[in-house]
């Protein structure tokens, strides 16, 4: 490919992809935002996860960090198509190559193996010689709202995106599958960070939906930063023992929004609130270590 030809592409494909993820993150959040908007007195504001309201700095903050975020993914996205063309990436659009079949699993096999990614890459970024590089800005947004989905810093919107270029160069994928992917993705992010829970609020998980993350696990994994990740699903989270507790907190602070109580996720304990009365059996019971965890330490020593 001469300069002049780059020049070229650069000039008429780069501003198509701008407006593409810009525009699917735009649309996205501000569809969840005008949905919270126009149902609040109705449905959402028992729903509100916490009492704090985010402020005109925090929207302008998330609004900016994620359109910067969108410019990576962009130029990512661009990378990704001058790589198609030379021929170094498999993105096809004829369906007759694959077929049907081979793109559905392709697109699954994406969003688990993606969630994966997400999951332990999102762990190490929490280590606390990365967190101030990686996630500060992220952890900026106390009560997040939708506009907070693409919220990053520079070096996480990267290794964030690194995933997309990396899965492909292994798997040949139609070209639909990945713009169907990015747009799950996106759409499970505003909901993550709706700051109102949108999931069935009976404290039970569902047979059918359970194994989606909940946006007050999202809220929970402020302060238990350390353990739960905060978008997609619970699947990489079951081996872990106080990650598998937190989620199981905050399906109860769901029961909790169900009876109008307030929602402090990290404050309940394990058992649902109409089992308060019931002593727990001592397996069930939150070890010495994890209440001092959960409460801080100003009880004084034991």
């Amino acid at each position: 490919m001469t300069f002049s030809v780059f020049l070229h592409e650069v000039g008429a494909i780069f501003p198509v992809i701008v407006a593409i993820e810009s525009g699917r993150y735009l649309i996205a959040a501000g569809a969840m935002s005008a949905l919270i908007w126009a149902f609040w007195r109705a449905y959402f504001r028992a729903r509100k996860i916490q009492p704090r309201t985010a402020s005109a700095t925090d929207y302008r903050r998330e609004i900016l960090s994620s359109l910067r975020t969108t410019l990576i993914f962009a130029m990512t996205g661009f990378a990704m198509y001058l790589a198609s063309k030379a021929g170094w990436l498999t993105i096809y659009n004829d369906f007759s190559v694959r077929g049907p079949i081979y793109f559905g699993v392709s697109l699954a096999a994406m969003i688990v193996a993606q969630d994966a990614y997400f999951y332990w890459t999102h762990r190490a970024m929490h280590h606390p010689r990365l967190f101030r590089l990686f996630h500060r800005t992220h952890h900026k947004s106390k009560t997040p709202t939708p506009w907070a989905a693409y919220a990053f810093d520079l070096p996480e919107a990267i290794v964030i995106v690194a995933f997309v270029p990396l899965w492909v160069a292994f798997v040949p994928m139609h070209d639909l599958a990945v713009f169907s992917f990015v747009t799950w993705q996106i759409v499970r992010n505003v909901m993550g960070h709706a700051g109102v829970e949108l999931s069935p609020v009976s404290g039970k998980p569902s047979r059918m939906f359970g194994w989606l993350n909940t946006t007050c696990i999202t809220k929970t994994h402020a302060p238990i930063s350390r353990s739960i990740s905060p978008g997609g699903t619970v699947g990489w989270e079951q081996n872990i023992p106080n990650i598998r507790r937190a989620s199981r907190q905050s399906r109860t602070a769901v029961a909790c929004m169900r009876r109008r109580l307030p929602a402090h996720p990290w404050r309940v304990t394990d058992a649902p609130p109409r089992l308060h009365s019931t002593p727990r059996r001592a397996s069930e019971r939150m070890p010495r270590g994890d209440h001092r965890a959960h409460h801080g330490a100003r009880d004084g020593p034991r």
